[in-house]
Parts: structure tokens; sequence; C-alpha cells
């Protein structure tokens, strides 16, 4: 076993494998950017090594300052996570060639995987189904164009580098095809480098189905599937394992046919291999097709894990090290059910707008897996992927797993950024789900329901004005106390885009105080002490507050801001002539020119915010008055970027 390694990542999977390596006893350095100097992973390392600047290019995807800190601290190995380098097959032998262990396939299979394109052709020759689709290398327009039309509508354009959905557009009619193979282009040369495609057949009713495969360079085995078929905009948002209605035979099937993919690349480590799958009518072993191969550790694994018992990061250090296979086929067995969340910081009634912000609190249920690389004060930063922690819960039953994931959600609490919180919790409650019946169209079909922000209860509206109010400690004997009877103060509170005004009434005494709290509607909510805070003989839900901010943990998060009324500025300005910023990122393309007539939803600009596109368009019809910021900037969110001429 190695004495030490070098993880060349950050966040929650540099947390995950150091968690792992010192289970082994094995010593772990920590590489991080200027913006990552206080991070989580960090101070969990026994050693860690600044490597750059904030953005990526300048730290994370440094080959050689990563190799360099290897060989200055001693390490013998080097661990890549995922994302960043940890599918680049030139890093792998930049690594070998230092003298040190990769710990991860080699990079032949990283190279024969690498490209969809090329996969497919090589998983034809090794018996496994692939999609119908064009992997070839005409990647003209006109001859993409005719592929599709050959294949049949509707088409998936894929990037055949990278992943994540990243590059991949769906093309229901001919007339779009032009437009979508441009963006998928576009998305694909900025994310990966390489704006090459393939076009496939689109499936109908689709599942993503995936198999946890494990191989020495010689034999693979399969720790079954998982079933990553929650998705939004081809992102992964839960997922779970095993799969919901499979049956043992197509289990068998698949398993052999990811076992089948894996031995044809002399497969190393830990790796997946995804299949879609046809749920029309129900699983069935003649309806799943080869879609990529993830030459990596993924983020979903902590399923898989729980429903083997087998700590896949262990493995792959083990591996690493010489070791054999930990376990035969036969060894491995399914344990109940497990599912895992992925929570970000993201904005979703405003369309999932990724957010960033300090979190000034982040707190847990014990009975849930909460895999996370950051902690309360740590800010998110605009340069990383906006995920805050994966929640997993796992339970006898499928039922159960899912009632304690849904508990889990509830109970989880975050102040200091918006997050999707809520929108996990619809899913985890939605009907279908809870019924197995879920395929990549789910979230698509029902989004206004599942994004809707939830609306805060009397309960947490009167509980954050006494908090604002500095009412929530424990009275004492002179507390609220006045010589003409009951005290009333009023508190203005902002929640979402509601401004309210609320009147609370103190009664005086020692025990058995009451607030009397009269809510903009009318309504008035009694709020006692007696040994405890209540509302309706319940507990006051638990809040958090950070200067004017409040946040009450009921209904998975409910903020509210303390206005002024004395302090209040006047909003002058340009009301809805300014098209701003709403997130910090990058100006990628600024398609606005000055004097320019636009109609409500025309494209002006495009900006580059944690990993992923977002088109800004014209709010109404009018001309183009002035371009604020030029091409290539770096924004804050608010930015000002164009202005509207006035409104006649």
């Amino acid at each position: 076993m190695f004495e030490k390694i070098l993880i060349a990542n950050r966040g929650e999977i540099a947390c995950r494998v150091i968690e792992s390596a010192r289970a082994l006893g094995v010593r772990t350095v920590a590489v991080y950017s200027d913006a990552d100097a206080a991070a989580r992973h960090v101070a969990m390392a026994d050693e860690a090594v600044h490597i750059g600047g904030p953005a990526p290019a300048d730290s994370y995807l440094r080959k050689d300052a990563i190799i360099a800190a290897a060989r200055e601290t001693g390490a013998q190995a080097i661990h890549p996570g995922y994302g960043f380098l940890s599918e680049n097959p030139d890093f792998v032998d930049a690594v070998e060639a230092a003298g040190l262990t990769f710990i991860g396939p080699s990079a032949r299979a990283i190279r024969a995987m690498g490209l969809k394109d090329a996969a497919k052709a090589l998983m034809e020759e090794a018996g496994v189904p692939v999609v119908p689709g064009y992997h070839g290398s005409d990647q003209g327009d006109d001859g993409l164009a005719r592929a599709a039309g050959d294949i049949g509508y509707p088409v998936l354009i894929k990037a055949v580098a990278g992943g994540g959905g990243k590059g991949m557009r769906l093309v229901e009619q001919p007339g779009d095809f032009a437009d979508a193979l441009a963006s998928a282009r576009s998305e694909a040369e900025t994310a990966f480098g390489n704006p090459d495609v393939l076009v496939e057949k689109y499936i109908q009713q689709p599942r993503h189905i995936e198999v946890q495969v494990f191989g020495d360079g010689k034999h693979a085995v399969h720790l079954f599937e998982r079933d990553c078929s929650l998705q939004r905009r081809h992102q992964k948002v839960i997922e779970e394992a095993p799969a919901p209605g499979m049956t043992e035979e197509m289990r068998t099937a698949m398993g052999r046919a990811a076992t089948r993919a894996a031995e044809a690349i002399g497969y190393k480590g830990a790796g997946t291999v995804e299949f879609i799958v046809d749920g029309a009518n129900g699983l069935r072993p003649d309806g799943f097709w080869f879609m990529e191969m993830n030459t990596r550790l993924q983020v979903e694994h902590p399923v898989t894990e729980a429903i083997t018992g087998v700590d896949l990061v262990e493995w792959q250090l083990r591996v690493a090290a010489g070791e054999p296979l930990p376990a035969a086929q036969e060894d491995l067995t399914i344990t109940g059910h497990s599912f895992e969340a992925r929570m970000y910081a993201e904005d979703v009634p405003a369309g999932f707008l990724p957010a960033t912000g300090t979190l000034s609190h982040l707190a847990f249920p014990s009975f849930a897996r909460a895999d996370t690389g950051v902690r309360s004060g740590d800010t998110i930063s605009p340069h990383y992927d906006p995920m805050i922690a994966k929640i997993v819960t796992h339970g006898p039953t499928r039922s159960i797993a899912l009632k304690r994931l849904s508990r889990a959600l509830v109970e989880t609490e975050v102040a200091g950024t918006v997050t999707n919180l809520a929108f996990l919790g619809a899913l985890a409650a939605h009907e279908g789900f809870a019924a197995g019946e879920v395929d990549t169209g789910l979230i698509a079909r029902d989004i206004d329901q599942l994004a809707a922000a939830p609306n805060a209860s009397d309960a947490a509206i009167a509980w954050a004005a006494l908090v604002a109010l500095g009412l929530d400690d424990a009275p004492g004997p002179l507390s609220d106390f006045t010589l003409w009877g009951v005290l009333r103060r009023s508190v203005t509170l902002q929640h979402a885009d509601d401004e309210m005004t609320l009147i609370v009434a103190s009664e005086g005494g020692t025990t058995g105080r009451i607030q009397q709290v009269t809510l903009p509607s009318g309504a008035t909510v009694s709020v006692t002490y007696d040994g405890g805070w209540r509302i309706d003989g319940n507990p006051v839900p638990r809040h958090h507050r950070s200067a004017k901010r409040i946040t009450v943990f009921d209904g998975y998060g409910q903020i509210f801001d303390l206005i002024d009324p004395l302090d209040r500025a006047a909003v002058a300005g340009a009301g809805g002539n300014l098209i701003e910023a709403p997130m910090p990122g990058l100006v990628k393309a600024m398609l606005a020119t000055q004097g320019q007539e636009v109609t409500a939803g025309t494209r002006l600009a495009v900006l580059e915010a944690m990993k992923m596109e977002h088109a800004l368009t014209a709010p109404r019809d009018g001309v183009v008055a002035e371009v604020l910021v030029d091409q290539g900037a770096q924004v804050e969110a608010g930015a000002p970027l164009i202005r509207l001429e006035d409104e006649e």
C-alpha cells in the first residue's frame, strides 16, 4: 500500500478520497487554488500545496504543477477524483513518466473510451449493443444533417468528448437541426476543446441506467446498477440503486455487457458503463444500448457503496497499489435500496441559475450520509461547480429509503445562499417517482409544479418577525415591561418579491408570555413561551440570523430580509432598460450592438458561469442604447451589461 498520495482535485471528492485514505493509514496531499486556500479539503489533508489562480486552467488543470507538487512532497501516487484531469490520458502519461502511479485506468483505456464515436465502434466489436446513430468522421453540416434524416427524428446531437450534458441538443424536426448543431459545437468547444459531435436516435421514453464496474487490468466485476433517469437538461438530480423494476434476467445481461466492455479495453480501477434503456414496455434484456463509459469514479458512487457495503475508493487504492480485485463476482450482493440527491446553490424559481454566497450556516441530519466539500463560513465560488453536498440515504426497501431521503432534505439546514432543496423535496414526494415510474422526461413534464417556490407558512413568518425584533431569546423578568399595557412594535420584512409589515404585541410577565403577531393578511399568530417558544403547541422552527438576513428552517429554508424604512434608498435608474448579469461569470459572447433594434427574446449576450452557458435575452422590444461591457469581461452578479433606450 502507498505511504502517501496526492489528490488532484478539490471539493467533496477530495474530502471523500482523504477519508478513505486515512482509514487505510495513507497520508494525503491536497492541492489548492487561490480561491481554495481555506477550503475543507485543504484543512483535512496532511499537507497542502498551492498550485495557482482560481480559474481551473490556472490551477486544477495544470498537469505540471500537480505532478511537481507530488514529487516535492514525496507522494507515490495521484488520485484524480472526477472532473478536471480525471479522464485526460496525457495527464496519465505524464504521471507515469514522472515515476508516479495514476490511481485509475491506463491512458490507453481512457483514449479508447474518451471519444463517444470511437467507443461505440469498439463496443460493437465487443458485442455490446449500441444505440442506432452516426459517429463517423464527416463533420460537415450537410453530412450530419443527412445522417440525422437517415436515422429518423427525433435525434440527439452529442459532443464526442466529455459528458455532463454539455454539447448535447435534442432536435425534433429537420428545420431546427442547423441551429442546434451550431449551439452544440460552441458549447463542446468551450467545455472540451473539441467541437466534433455524433448523432444518435432519441429514445422516446428513455431511462438512464448505468453499471458500476471494477477491473484489475485483466478481469472485471460489476457492482450492479444505478438508475440515473431523474435528470434535468441531461444533468443528474437524484440517483438510486438498484434500478426500480429491474429483473434478474436484465441485471445479468447488463452486468455481462458492462464487464465485457471493461475487459475489452483492459480496464483497471473504478468505471461506469452507461446505458440508455427503453422504458416504454418495462425493462427487457433486449431493450438497452451502450451510451458511453466514464473512465473514473462517478459522482453517484455512494449509492453503490450503500447497497454493496464496498468502499470504492479503498478498492481504487488497493488495486492501484498492485493488489488483485478484492472480491469475485459471486461475492457481491445487493442489500436494500439507496438514494442520492445533489444539493446545489441555485435559484430554482429563477430558472435554476447558479448562485454564490457565504454559507453562514450548514448542518445535516445525523441519519443521512452527506458528502460535502464545504463548511459553515465557506464561500460558494463562481469558478467551480455550485454543488454544496450529496445527501445519501439507505433503507431495507425503496419506500423506506425514499422516506428517509425526504426527511433528510427537510432537516438539512443551509443559510447564506439559495438552494435547490425545495426542488429535491418536491421530487422525493412526486407520486410517479415514488411508484418507480421514472424516465428522463419526468422533470421536464412536471417542471412548473416541481420548481415552484414553497410558500412561507404563517408560523415561519411570525417567527421571523420575532427574530428580527430580537425577541427569540428566553424572556427575563423585565422583558417587554411597559407602564401602559401591551407593547406593540412593527417590523418590515422582504420575502422573495413580497414586502410585508407585521405588528407584534408583547405581554409583560415572567412565564407563559404571549407574543401576538399580526400578519399582512390580518390573521394573528400566537407565539407562547413556557420553557421554550411554541406556536400552536409545537416548538418554533430552527433559524439562523446573519446581520439583517433571517433564514427560518421551515419549508426547506425561508429567507427574510429585514428592511429599515428609515434607511431605505429610493430606487432610481434604468428600471426595465438594463440587462444585468444574473450571476458572476465570463461574458462569453456579446451579440448586441449599439443602435440595434431588438424584439423580446432576442439573444443579446452569452454568460459563462459555473461550467455552463446562459443566454441573456431582450426583456422587450426596443433599441440597444449602449453596450456596457466587452466580450471576455469577468463580471459580478448584478453588473449592468446592456442598456436599452427608454420606451416612448
